[in-house]
């Protein structure tokens, strides 16, 4: 069955694009191709300012796109001091090769990518202020297309099942096996406690903005949200912030010591988010074995493959429950 994960993504040359916005929104400027996933995007320089134009895939549902526009407007409302990445006009329907392709400008936001900064301990800190009044600002938040079946949400385990067979190594397919089974040994008997809403559901280093001051700003691409578990959110953080670390601990228990502290979580939350950030690595190389096989030439790709493994690696070899204990008391 096909889907935005395995069809071929949008192939727009950025002269293509330059014409279509010509046409459409008598727009002209210099045109540059960005990295992305499943999406094609470009950065648009004029003398108006800056614009991001994303054009969706085309197995992309129109209900996805409405969800991710809603969810910015309502965090915009909510919480203005947030920046996020709001439409600008109408989508744009061009035809190509007998498809269609949505195509969006976008609010260019002012900032680095956290990828390219190096916060301290304050920072993160103040990054997970920030996703804790992210997480407020869409508490009640409701759309049908954030109740979907969707291979970028951890909690799906019978997603990721379903892509073990693209792990080559009999030992790499036991330890993600191993990681679902502790998941629902220890929190399997919580999960009712485990509250749900809709999350943004990819708070990586890609995607959040910080200034010059190391102050979280921004977050973009809202195209992985779903209904999940709350929690979810700086779980899937706390991976990333993991990932190329020797020792996280202190960044991860700033961040969630700041996200708690805007957004308090249960008991039940806090001895979940080490095991889904686990989960979330585990989605992270199982999707990257999957989809390079399928897109080799697309480095994005892989880009946490190697790093997530070794991760994953390590704490195969800790008690979770512990390492839940500790950061809890890092964070208080």
């Amino acid at each position: 069955m096909q889907s935005v994960f395995n069809a071929k993504p949008p192939s727009f040359i950025t002269e293509e694009i330059s014409e279509i916005l010509k046409r459409e929104r008598d727009l002209d400027g210099n045109m540059t191709e960005l990295f992305s996933d499943r999406d094609q995007n470009f950065l648009m320089e004029h003398a108006g300012g800056r614009y991001i134009v994303k054009v969706s895939n085309p197995m992309e549902d129109e209900s996805t796109l409405d969800l991710q526009d809603k969810a910015v407007d309502h965090i915009s409302k909510i919480d203005p001091s947030i920046q996020v990445p709001k439409r600008m006009g109408p989508i744009i329907i061009e035809e190509k090769n007998g498809r269609s392709f949505m195509i969006r400008m976008m609010r260019y936001i002012e900032g680095s990518f956290l990828s390219d900064s190096e916060l301290s301990k304050d920072g993160y800190e103040g990054m997970g202020i920030f996703l804790g009044r992210l997480t407020s600002s869409l508490h009640g938040f409701e759309h049908p297309g954030a109740h979907r079946k969707f291979h970028w949400d951890a909690r799906q385990l019978d997603l990721m099942e379903d892509k073990l067979r693209y792990i080559e190594s009999s030992n790499d397919r036991r330890m993600i096996e191993h990681f679902m089974n502790v998941f629902e040994k220890d929190i399997g008997p919580l999960a009712h406690r485990l509250r749900m809403s809709i999350i943004h559901n990819d708070g990586n280093d890609h995607n959040i903005l910080v200034n010059d001051r190391g102050e979280t700003i921004g977050i973009i691409d809202f195209g992985d949200m779903v209904y999940s578990y709350t929690v979810m959110d700086p779980a899937v953080c706390m991976a990333y912030i993991n990932l190329n670390k020797e020792d996280a601990l202190p960044h991860m228990a700033a961040m969630l010591s700041g996200y708690r502290s805007t957004y308090r979580l249960n008991d039940a939350e806090l001895m979940s988010v080490v095991h889904l950030m686990c989960l979330r690595l585990c989605v992270t190389v199982l999707m990257a074995s999957w989809r390079k096989r399928l897109f080799p030439e697309n480095e994005y790709l892989v880009i946490s493959e190697a790093p997530a493994w070794r991760l994953l690696k390590k704490m195969q070899c800790q008690d979770l429950n512990e390492w839940a204990n500790k950061l809890t008391e890092h964070a208080r």
